[in-house]
């Protein structure tokens, strides 16, 4: 049987209405502008708060009974460490108990001597609570900074392998720079879940950058997923501009994109809602942002990477252009003298008529004569 489709069919897949992504650009570009100055904003109002794991210092758990206010606990840690202090309660997931996590930055760590004046001065405070040391970890600055530089090596090697893998797959339709703006927007995404890691000040942590990779993967799927179905509808309106191929193509993802992603986002709100109800708030640092993130990511698959692909592609038709023009420009000052010639020889019978009345004037004049 044949495989090509008729008119019928191809009219069959395409929608009603078909979106105009492609001139949605000055939009675009005042979200990207709005994030960087939210971001920029967020890092003079509130700063970034690295965690432990990757500048190095000390954390201690503490077991208790009853009710301890953080805000209490962070003064008395404070007397005594003379640094900034980070109390956050949970639960230990094993036994059940109630748990409360002092984390600090120390150069040199915490010696035992000073653990236990810390455990006394807790225990003075809160004589009630039956405070008890549960464990206590020293973390080596190099190797938090170690951790991080692999995380960010990671996603620089990732972005590189999808901008040689898009330009590969996606060759026939102007594959690198398609692979270039994937990655525009693949920052734009990871920026907001920054951005909003930052803004409700939350801890960059290893929570962050296990959103920041699947942020990353997310994103990227639903990208490919479009330019898939710019490259099939390439195939089957081959005579259509790019614009025309990203506008349908985006429109026939947009019901795709959309489901899937209510999917997901809404697993990430209910477990952000569980997790406040029940009271594990160290889990927020992962599941806000991601949320976030995966809003981001949708909308960039299907707005920021398309149209910024358009825009570059306009742009390299538009030096393309300009360089042709120059390079014929010299003829066409060649043949303007050209035109000229025409006006002069109308003239010239005129100016003969003109002679030939004079002629035929002075020769009447003669016969008088």
């Amino acid at each position: 049987m044949s495989t090509k489709k008729t008119k019928k069919d191809i009219e069959a897949l395409m929608p009603e209405k078909v979106y105009n992504i492609t001139g949605k650009k000055k939009m675009i570009l005042s979200i990207v502008i709005g994030v960087v100055i939210a971001l920029i904003v967020g890092l003079i109002i509130r700063g970034v708060n690295i965690a432990i794991e990757f500048k190095g210092g000390t954390m201690m758990t503490y077991t208790y009974s009853g009710d301890v206010d953080t805000a209490e606990v962070e003064k008395a840690v404070k007397e005594i460490v003379d640094t900034s202090v980070n109390v956050r309660k949970g639960e230990s997931i094993s036994t059940g108990d109630k748990q409360i996590t002092i984390s600090f930055s120390t150069k040199d760590g915490f010696t035992g001597d000073r653990q236990s004046e810390l455990t006394n001065k807790l225990q003075e405070k809160f004589p009630n609570s039956e405070i008890e040391l549960f464990d206590s970890n020293d973390v080596n600055p190099s190797t938090g900074r170690e951790f991080f530089i692999k995380c960010l090596v990671a996603i620089a090697f990732a972005a590189l392998i999808v901008i040689i893998y898009i330009a590969i797959r996606f060759r026939r339709i102007g594959g690198w720079s398609a692979g270039v703006c994937s990655i525009f927007a693949l920052c734009h995404d990871l920026l907001v879940a920054i951005t909003i890691n930052i803004l409700f000040g939350f801890e960059f942590n290893s929570n962050t950058v296990a959103v920041l990779l699947t942020i990353l993967g997310y994103s990227i799927n639903n990208t490919i997923v479009i330019y898939d179905r710019i490259r099939e509808n390439r195939k089957l309106m081959p005579k259509a501009s790019l614009n025309e191929l990203i506008n349908v193509s985006c429109t026939q993802s947009l019901t795709r994109s959309i489901r899937t992603s209510i999917t997901t986002i809404s697993t990430m709100l209910i477990i952000t809602i569980v997790v406040l109800v029940t009271g594990y708030h160290s889990l927020l640092s992962f599941s806000v942002p991601l949320m976030f993130g995966l809003i981001s990511g949708t909308y960039s698959s299907l707005y920021v990477a398309p149209a910024t692909w358009s825009w570059w592609k306009a742009r390299e038709a538009a030096k393309e252009n300009g360089g042709s023009e120059k390079k014929a420009a010299p003829v066409k000052k060649e043949e303007a003298p050209k035109e000229e010639k025409p006006v002069e020889k109308k003239d010239a019978p005129a100016a003969k008529k003109n002679t030939s009345g004079k002629k035929n004037g002075s020769s009447k004049k003669n016969n008088k004569k």
